[in-house]
């Protein structure tokens, strides 16, 4: 055992909070039915916010008799004019440092409805999985966190550490509104000696502790070149065609990026197009404009302007070749922030809990996602990503298991519930 991983442990309070725990199996299919219903969608996917969730949230975590602090960002996109973000604290035995679990309400639009098997926004439960927009991200640590919180208060067991949750807005664009608001303004809510865990990462097993994120660059390509009849492609200019030249152009980013990081998964950078906005209505005519998207992860190795720098080569190269213009924005563009100490004592409190539960151990990694740990780790306050999940989010008949749910509110428990040797 690690030589700061010694710590005691009161096993009759720890055997009555897992067997509330146990029990929970329909609470959390309640809990994620409620939080499915209430689409938490940004203004940018067309949504009102998470005010409906939050809400809900909030009403559910004061029946179980916390108090909710309501920390709201102003902003203007949305009716009820802000975006709420929620804390409460359960008080423990420890005035040291607390437990601190951090998740976000807000979610991901359906996309192509085609593609489920039923509808996104209500729950289906099939065996140990519920089926449903959001209920793996970021419902599965977040219903994990409110479980856990929930067996201590139902089992009357005061954790030894405090165990502080945080529901954060607008992680999925950007967090402007979420966390990078509460440090903006409210950082007194947080402590950088918290074992700060947010479960937005992991695999099947639960053996990834996430302490270090690639860059993210969002390209927005913007091809203009002249419309024309589809018989006469002389009298235009195939907009479509340069934007295709410069999508096969920037594959060639993989070789100039090459390096491999094994802390990583992929252990590569990544340069991918994705979304595609419509052109012409009709197949005879030659666009005059089109647009397209890149989602690039790069490692930390490669700073952005470098990277960015070698695409616009690319774009002039392209402009020259087809005789169009091409504009570049950046719908999303974060440097990595610097990686967490795989030896902080939140990762050692976890890989603790689950070597105790599960008999596995945990190993630090990488990822190519990007969470709000990149924020805090950019404020100073070390943290790591972790939960037990299958990776289905953002995709259609997204899912989680109930089991790893109760899995991960038991490692949470323990967390609370270790103390150090004295």
């Amino acid at each position: 055992m690690h030589p700061r991983e010694k710590r005691l442990m009161d096993q009759k309070d720890f055997d009555a909070v897992t067997s509330r725990i146990d029990g929970y199996r329909d609470a959390v299919i309640k809990l994620q039915t409620e939080l499915c219903k209430r689409p938490a969608l940004g203004p940018e996917s067309g949504g009102q916010g998470e005010i409906e969730k939050a809400a809900f949230l909030k009403g559910y975590l004061e029946t179980m008799g916390l108090k909710v602090d309501q920390y709201n960002s102003p902003d203007g996109r949305v009716e009820c004019g802000y975006r709420p973000n929620l804390v409460t604290v359960i008080e423990g035995r420890q005035a040291g440092p607390r437990l601190c679990v951090m998740t976000h309400t807000d979610v991901v639009p359906p996309g192509d409805l085609g593609l489920w098997s039923g509808d996104p926004w209500k729950l289906r439960v099939d065996g140990d999985r519920v089926i449903g927009r959001g209920v793996e991200d970021n419902q599965g640590g977040l219903v994990a966190s409110v479980m856990a919180a929930k067996a201590f208060i139902d089992a009357g067991v005061t954790p030894e550490r405090s165990i502080a949750l945080a529901f954060v807005a607008d992680e999925e664009t950007g967090s402007a509104h979420g966390l990078r608001y509460l440090l903006r303004n409210h950082i007194e809510l947080f402590d950088k000696d918290d074992l700060s865990i947010i479960p937005d990462s992991g695999n099947p097993k639960g053996t990834a502790i996430e302490v270090a994120e690639k860059s993210i660059l969002w390209i927005r390509f913007q091809t203009l070149g002249k419309q024309t009849h589809g018989s006469v492609p002389g009298t235009g200019i195939n907009a479509h065609k340069a934007s295709a030249y410069l999508t096969t152009r920037l594959e060639t980013l993989y070789s100039r990026y090459r390096k491999r990081d094994e802390l990583f998964d992929p252990p590569i950078s990544t340069f991918e197009p994705t979304k595609k906005e419509v052109n012409v209505p009709n197949i005879n005519t030659i666009p005059g404009e089109d647009v397209i998207y890149f989602d690039c992860r790069v490692l930390p190795y490669y700073p952005l302007p470098d990277v960015i720098k070698t695409i616009k080569s690319l774009v002039k190269e392209t402009e020259r070749k087809y005789r169009v213009r091409i504009s570049m924005s950046y719908p999303q563009k974060e440097a990595a922030a610097p990686a967490t100490d795989p030896d902080t004592p939140a990762a050692i409190a976890l890989k603790q809990a689950v070597r105790k539960l599960r008999r596995r151990t945990p190993k630090a990694v990488g990822i190519g996602g990007g969470t709000v740990a990149k924020y805090f780790r950019e404020a100073g306050f070390p943290c790591v990503v972790w939960c037990t999940m299958d990776e289905r989010a953002h995709t259609p008949d997204e899912y989680a298991l109930i089991t790893h749910i109760l899995d991960d509110a038991k490692v949470f428990a323990h967390i609370a519930l270790q103390k150090r040797d004295s």
